[in-house]
């Protein structure tokens, strides 16, 4: 009984319940602000029908995609006195003018300190233009540069990627820079937070990013606080205060790790026992991450700090942070094969550098393509790559969860199946449990590791990142890794598509209406 009486306590009084009460109550007030005028109820429901007209004919000629205008020109017009209303309070992605004149600004501060490195395109303009010309997008819009002289390492689980991270946290003697989209206390975090500590005593500067909605339910409240209180330097991304604002919608999904400026981290995989498996939380957790070691870590260093400046409100020289590698370390560096591009997509600048990397790899494919991804929730034009794809006799292969973290967002990808597997793409379910790696593999010339989902928040709303590469080592590794998967898969056929009910086809069409909101 105590123990049922602390745990309602802790619900009631945390802080999600008290945003959940503000939220709310801020809702009714608009409502009942809105209905006093009811004496008034031609004139007001007039304007709140024009109002509504209006926001339709402006989502409708916003240049944003179609499945997003869908999701809201269908409320807006179901409820047209608050349709628009609300719209316009929460579903825009405002950012201020000094936000995006600081944003700009550290953006050209990137682009001074990051070499071009044009030699490699002239390199492959002649060899592969396939592969130059997805280098020169990612460089030219995603602005960050190809690398080669770069080491990649594939980390297949969680408990090999935190082994690897642990053991290059202490070696750290410069710096150690940490950005997740969640950390959680428990076994994994302790040990990370012991050598962070102990680091700090030797003068080493380390400094964490982690986003406010993604630690809500994970860290106490002000926990940025105590990690300052340990010297660790610490930022909160996007701190969700207690008034509806569509400010909420963009999240730092990334999930890096920088030593020295030698070593650099990621992938799917935040901080948090579920990731290493310590508990079962959806059945076996199935994760991946790549390593890189070499020349293209100055970008995720200048990718941390862009963005530590920003939140901060700092104007820092970037240059001391680059690591000067010895003449032996490039001798052994230079024997590394392939082209390694780290990349970044930011909501803030209408590019959508992440779908674009997805898309040029599935329309260059010339023999497979191989997909792990936790969500599968398409939009007409990656629908329609994989499917053309497929047709023209690529063996088009994804994996996603059997048992899944959100329910609704699962029978969501399983609304897409019929379509997908008519047209001759493979299915697979991972039967032990939850897999949350992103990765492409493609050809086994190309590959992409790193945080983006095929979902429209991860694609279209979230800040992001990955390392794009071509023919390195890792992946061979990543192959092996995708059919030992496979191995612990169920295929989906199209009889069980067809077999389910009408009520869950139903279902899953209804909910799919709503899929730019998962």
């Amino acid at each position: 009984m105590h123990g049922i009486i602390k745990g309602t306590k802790k619900v009631m009084f945390h802080r999600v319940t008290y945003l959940l009460i503000a939220f709310l109550l801020q809702i009714a007030l608009i409502i009942g602000v809105l209905l006093s005028f009811q004496a008034y109820f031609v004139i007001f429901y007039g304007l709140s029908i024009l109002l509504s007209i209006a926001v339709v004919v402006w989502v409708i000629n916003k240049h944003i995609h179609p499945e997003y205008k869908l999701v809201w020109v269908i409320p807006i017009l179901l409820f047209p006195i608050f349709g628009g209303l609300f719209y316009l309070l929460i579903a825009q992605n405002r950012v201020s003018r000094n936000a995006r004149r600081k944003m700009g600004h550290l953006m050209e501060q990137s682009n001074e300190v990051l070499p071009k490195n044009e030699d490699i395109l002239k390199i492959l303009d002649d060899n592969n233009r396939d592969a130059a010309n997805q280098i020169r997008y990612i460089r030219d819009f995603g602005n960050y540069p190809p690398y080669q002289n770069t080491k990649t390492l594939y980390l297949p689980t969680g408990e090999e990627k935190f082994e690897k991270l642990v053991e290059e946290l202490k070696k750290a003697e410069k710096f150690i820079f940490l950005e997740y989209f969640i950390i959680a206390e428990g076994k994994l975090w302790n040990k990370i937070l012991d050598v962070l500590k102990q680091k700090v005593k030797e003068n080493v500067d380390v400094r964490i990013i982690y986003d406010d909605v993604g630690c809500m339910l994970t860290l106490p409240k002000n926990y940025h606080l105590t990690l300052e209180a340990m010297g660790i330097k610490t930022c909160v991304f996007n701190p969700v205060i207690p008034v509806i604002s569509s400010l909420h919608n963009n999240r730092d999904h990334r999930k890096i790790a920088v030593i020295d400026g030698k070593v650099g981290f990621t992938g799917g995989i935040n901080i948090g026992d579920e990731y290493i498996n310590e508990y079962e939380k959806h059945g076996h957790w199935k994760d991946s991450a790549i390593m890189i070691e070499g020349a293209g870590v100055w970008s995720f260093t200048v990718m941390f700090l862009s963005l530590w400046d920003y939140l901060r409100d700092e104007v820092e020289d970037f240059l001391p942070f680059q690591y000067e590698f010895s003449a032996v370390q490039l001798q052994n560096l230079q024997k590394s094969p392939g082209i390694v591009q780290p990349f970044f997509d930011s909501p803030l600048d209408g590019e959508t550098v992440g779908e674009n990397v997805y898309l040029n790899l599935i329309t260059k494919a010339k023999k497979s393509i191989y997909i792990t991804t936790p969500y599968l929730i398409l939009d007409h034009g990656m629908l329609t790559a994989l499917t053309s794809a497929a047709k023209s006799g690529v063996d088009v292969r994804i994996i996603t969860p059997h048992i899944p973290d959100k329910w609704y967002v699962h029978k969501v990808t399983r609304s897409y199946f019929g379509m997908l597997i008519n047209s001759g793409v493979k299915i697979y379910e991972y039967t032990p449990g939850f897999i949350h790696s992103k990765t492409f593999l493609v050809d086994q010339e190309y590959g992409v590791v790193g945080t983006i989902n095929m979902d429209y928040r991860s694609l279209y709303l979230h800040f992001e990142c990955g390392v794009w590469m071509y023919e390195v080592a890792s992946l061979a590794d990543m192959k092996k890794d995708f059919f030992g998967t496979l191995d612990k898969c169920h295929q989906i056929n199209f009889q069980d598509v067809t077999g389910a009910s009408w009520v869950r086809v139903l279902g899953r069409s209804v909910l799919r209406l709503f899929a730019p909101w998962m």
